[in-house]
C-alpha cells in the first residue's frame, strides 16, 4: 500500500503518534542499530552507553555486487560479540559499511582498497576468526557432518575438562599432604582450565585490553584470582562448569534464533522442470529460471512459487499461511514454495526464483524483525549497562575495604570479591528478552502472522480498539450472487430464464456479471450481437430473442418498472446489495442480487476481540446502509461509512483519543493514511498480495481476522514471559549476591547462579514457540 516491494524490510514510516518505533534509526535493511541507546551488547560487556559507530549498514548482506565481502564468524553468537566487532572496527577509517546476520553468524563488510587486511586483523585481535565466504580464496561452508563432528569434539573436550576438575576437587577433598600431591592437584586444575578456558581467556584478555568488562573478562579475572590465592580445584571447576553452561546456552539460543529458518527446509532443494523437448529433468531449485514449467507429484512439496498451468489438486498451505484446511488449486491459481501437494499431480509456471519466493521473503522479514529491539529489551539494556560496572566496583570495594571493617582476612575478602565478579555479568537478564521475542516472532510466523518487529509484538497487548476496513477485510472482497428470483409471468420457466442470464453474463468482464455467471452455474448457450450499454448493463440476442441484463436505471429507461418491482429493489438496496435485472423488450424476467459476503471468520474474530476487551470499529468508503448491514452481521456496533482516506485517518485519531492505543486493519491503498496513524497497522496479506504484504506492521498471511485477537493474546503471553524472565534473572542474582557477601557462597555456586539463570530464562522464553491452541 505505501511501499513497493513485497516483504522487503519495512521502510520507516512517518507515524503521527509517539510510540517507540524500531526503525527510527535504520540506515538500511539490516540488523537494527539505534545510535542513541546502549545495545544489549554494551550492557553485557559492562560498557558505558556510548553512541555506536557511524559506520553505515550495507544495503543487503547478500548483495555482494556492490563490493561487500561476506565472512562467517563462528563464535559470533549474539549482540555481545557483534558490538565487540563493531567497536574493534571503529578506529579504521576505511570501513564504509557493515552488516550482520546473527542467525547465520555472517558479517558483510565494505572497505576502501587495502583496508580489508587491517580490518580483519582488528577482528582477530578482538578474539574472533572471520572465515571468508565470497572473498578471494573463500572456501565453501563446512558440511553438516563436519559441523556436527566439531560440536561433538568440543563437547568431548569440555567433558574431559570437567573430569579433570572433579579429580582436582577429589584430591583436595582427601586432604593429602605433600609437595607431590599439591603439584598433582595443581596440574589437574591447570589441565581443566586449559581444556575449558582457552577461548574464554583469549576473549577476556582482548576485552580487558580495550577496557571492557564482558563475561569473558570477568571469568578470566575471577578464575585467575582464585588460582593465585590457592583455590586451584575451585578455579578449575568454575571454568569447566562455565564453558559447559555456555555451550548448552548457545545451543538453546540457536534453537530460538533458527526456529524460523527451519521453515526454509520445507522448500525442496530440487525441482522437476520441463525441458525444450518435452522431457522432464530434476534440477536444483536454485537454478530454475522464471517462466519455467515445473511439476509436483502427489505428496510432494512445492519447490517454488508459481501459477498452475495443468491439473487440479488440494494444497496444504499451513507452512505459509497457517491455514489448517487444504486449499483447492486449479489452472490459474497460485501455489507457494514449501506447501504440500496432496491429491494429484500439478504443473505450474514459475513466478519467483528460489531466493524470492513468498516463503523466503517471510523468513527474511522475520529475520529483520528479530534484529529490532523491543521496548522491554531497551529497558533491560539501560539497566544492565549500569548494573555490571556497579557490581564490579562493589566487588573491588569488598576486596579492599572489608578486611578493615568486617574483620575478614585478605584471602576471604578477595575470594568473596571474585565470587561477586562471577555474579556481576547480567547475561541472564540481557538474553531473556531477545530469546523471548524471537520465540514469539517464530511462533507467529508459523501461524501465518508476520510481525515486523519486537516493538509491535509488545505494543499489541495495549490495544483497546481495532478499526476494520470492510471490503477484503471483514468481507471476501469480491461480489457473489446471494439471491436470484423470477419476476411475473416467467416464474414457470426458471431453467430457461436462468440459462439466458448465465449465457449473457458469461460474455461480460464486469465483476457483477461474473458473479452472476458463477452463481447460476448453469449451461451457457451462444449469444449474438453482444453490446455493452455503458453505465447500465449489456444487451445480447439469445435464440433469436433480444435481452438486456442491466441495472435499475436501464429498466426504468425502458419503462418496465412496476410498483412491486420497485419495492423488491428497495429491499435489496437497503441490504447493501447490487441488483441486476434480466428483461426482454416486453417485461422483466428475473432479478439477481449480488453482494460482497462476510468471511466465515469475521464474526468469530469480532467476538474474540470483544472478549479481550478490545472495541471493534468498521471504517469503510462504502455507503452507510451497506456498511451497517455488514456490521450487524459481523457483530460490530460502531460502523462509519462513506469515508474518504483522510476521513479514515481522522477516525483513527478520534479512536486513539477516546480509547487509547488503536490498530487499523485494511488491504487497500485508501487505508494507507489510517495504517500509518494507527499504533499498529494490520495488513491482510492474501499470501502473495505484494502491496498488502508490504504495508503496515503486522501481516495476516491468510486474511483470517481471527489472527488479530491471536496476535493480541500472543503479545500478552510474551509480555508475561518477559517479566517472568527479568524477575527470575534478578531474583537469582540477588539471592546469591547476599550469600556471597554475608553467607558462604562459593565460586562454583556463583557460576550456577549466573549460567543457571541464563538457562532458565532461555527455556522459559522457548515456551512461546509452542503452538497456541
Amino acid at each position: 500500500m505505501t511501499n513497493q516491494n513485497a516483504l522487503n524490510p519495512p521502510v520507516p514510516r512517518a507515524h503521527a503518534h509517539s510510540h517507540p518505533h524500531p526503525h527510527a534509526h535504520e540506515e538500511g535493511h539490516g540488523h537494527t542499530h539505534e545510535h542513541t541507546q546502549p545495545k544489549a551488547a554494551d550492557a553485557c560487556c559492562g560498557c558505558s552507553a556510548s553512541s555506536h559507530s557511524a559506520i553505515p549498514l550495507a544495503p543487503d548482506v547478500s548483495d555482494v555486487s556492490t563490493g561487500a565481502l561476506l565472512f562467517r564468524i563462528p563464535t559470533m553468537d549474539c549482540a555481545v560479540e557483534e558490538s565487540e566487532i563493531r567497536r574493534a572496527l571503529e578506529p579504521i577509517a576505511g570501513v564504509k559499511a557493515l552488516r550482520f546476520r546473527l542467525g547465520e553468524r555472517t558479517m558483510a563488510i565494505t572497505t576502501d582498497d587495502g583496508v580489508l587486511p587491517e580490518a580483519l586483523a582488528a577482528i582477530r585481535k578482538a578474539g574472533f576468526k572471520p572465515e571468508p565466504l565470497n572473498a578471494p580464496g573463500a572456501q565453501a561452508a563446512p558440511a553438516a557432518p563436519a559441523k556436527i563432528a566439531g560440536m561433538s569434539a568440543g563437547l568431548a573436550r569440555l567433558v574431559a575438562a570437567l573430569v579433570l576438575a572433579i579429580a582436582a576437587e577429589s584430591v583436595s577433598f582427601m586432604g593429602l599432604e605433600g609437595r607431590g600431591f599439591m603439584v598433582f592437584e595443581m596440574a589437574l586444575a591447570l589441565g581443566a582450565i586449559g581444556l575449558a578456558g582457552l577461548d574464554t581467556y583469549k576473549k577476556g584478555f582482548a576485552a580487558l585490553v580495550r577496557g571492557r568488562l564482558n563475561i569473558n573478562a570477568l571469568m578470566a579475572v575471577a578464575v585467575t584470582g582464585a588460582f593465585i590465592i590457592g583455590q586451584w580445584p575451585e578455579a578449575a571447576m568454575v571454568m569447566a562448569l562455565y564453558a559447559i553452561a555456555e555451550l548448552i546456552e548457545a545451543r538453546a539460543v540457536d534453537r530460538a534464533r533458527n526456529a524460523i529458518q527451519s521453515l526454509l527446509a520445507l522448500a525442496p532443494e530440487q525441482a522437476e522442470v520441463k525441458q525444450a523437448d518435452g522431457s522432464w529433468k530434476t534440477v536444483m531449485a536454485s537454478e530454475v529460471p522464471l517462466q519455467a514449467i515445473a511439476r509436483i507429484r502427489p505428496g510432494g512439496r512445492v519447490p517454488l512459487d508459481g501459477i498452475v498451468t495443468e491439473g487440479s489438486s488440494a494444497i496444504d498451505q499451513a507452512p505459509v499461511t497457517g491455514e489448517s484446511i487444504p486449499v483447492d488449486k486449479t489452472i490459474g491459481d497460485q501455489v507457494f514454495a514449501g506447501t504440500i501437494n496432496q491429491t494429484a499431480a500439478l504443473e505450474f509456471r514459475v513466478t519467483a526464483v528460489a531466493a524470492d519466493t513468498t516463503l523466503a521473503r517471510i523468513i527474511h522479514a522475520v529475520e529483520e524483525a528479530q534484529g529490532s529491539r523491543a521496548p522491554t529489551q531497551r529497558f533491560v539494556d539501560r539497566f544492565a549497562a549500569i548494573y555490571t560496572p556497579t557490581v564490579f566496583v562493589l566487588a573491588l570495594a569488598v576486596a579492599v575495604l572489608t578486611p578493615f571493617f568486617m574483620d575478614w582476612t585478605w584471602l576471604q575478602a578477595i575470594y568473596k570479591a571474585l565470587v561477586l565478579l562471577v555474579i556481576a555479568c547480567p547475561c541472564a537478564l540481557v538474553i531473556s528478552t531477545p530469546v523471548t521475542v524471537v520465540s514469539a516472532l517464530a511462533s507467529a510466523a508459523r501461524r501465518g502472522i508476520l510481525i515486523k518487529g519486537g516493538t509491535y509484538l509488545e505494543e499489541a497487548r495495549k490495544l483497546k480498539a481495532v478499526a476494520l476496513d470492510k471490503t477484503g477485510t471483514i468481507t471476501e472482497g469480491k461480489p457473489k450472487l446471494v439471491e436470484s428470483s423470477l419476476i411475473g409471468e416467467s416464474s414457470g420457466n426458471e431453467a430457461a430464464v436462468f440459462a439466458v442470464a448465465a449465457s449473457i453474463a458469461g460474455r461480460s468482464d464486469h465483476p457483477v456479471s461474473k458473479a452472476i455467471a458463477e452463481g447460476l452455474k448453469g449451461p451457457q448457450g451462444e449469444v449474438a450481437d453482444f453490446t455493452a450499454l455503458p453505465g447500465r448493463g449489456v444487451q445480447a440476442a439469445h435464440a433469436g430473442q433480444v435481452y438486456v441484463l442491466g441495472n435499475h436505471r436501464l429498466i426504468e429507461e425502458r419503462g418496465l418498472c412496476t410498483p412491486s418491482l420497485e419495492a423488491e429493489l428497495e429491499r435489496h438496496e437497503e441490504a447493501g446489495r447490487t441488483v441486476t435485472l434480466l428483461a426482454s423488450d416486453k417485461a422483466v424476467l428475473a432479478l439477481f442480487a449480488v453482494a460482497d459476503t462476510i468471511k466465515e471468520s469475521s464474526q468469530a474474530a469480532v467476538a474474540e476481540l470483544r472478549s479481550l476487551g478490545v472495541v471493534p470499529v468498521m471504517l469503510t468508503g462504502d455507503n452507510t446502509a451497506t456498511a451497517r448491514t455488514i456490521g450487524a452481521h459481523a457483530g460490530i456496533e460502531d460502523v462509519r461509512g462513506n469515508l474518504l482516506p483522510e476521513e479514515k485517518l481522522d477516525a483513527v485519531k478520534a479512536m486513539q483519543q477516546r480509547y487509547g492505543a488503536a490498530a487499523m486493519t485494511g488491504d487497500g491503498i485508501n487505508d494507507a493514511p489510517a495504517l500509518a496513524q494507527a499504533d499498529i497497522g494490520f495488513a491482510m496479506g492474501g499470501a502473495g498480495t505484494d502491496t498488502a504484504m508490504e504495508a503496515a506492521d503486522v501481516v495476516i498471511m491468510n486474511d483470517d481476522l481471527r489472527r488479530i485477537p491471536e496476535t493480541i493474546r500472543l503479545s500478552r503471553r510474551a509480555h508475561s514471559v518477559l517479566w517472568q524472565n527479568i524477575t527470575l534473572a534478578l531474583g537469582i542474582k540477588a539471592v546469591f549476591f547476599v550469600l556471597a557477601v554475608f553467607g558462604s557462597a562459593t565460586m562454583w555456586m556463583a557460576v550456577f547462579a549466573d549460567m543457571g539463570a541464563s538457562l532458565l530464562v532461555v527455556a522459559n522464553g522457548l515456551r512461546l514457540m509452542r503452538a497456541q491452541k
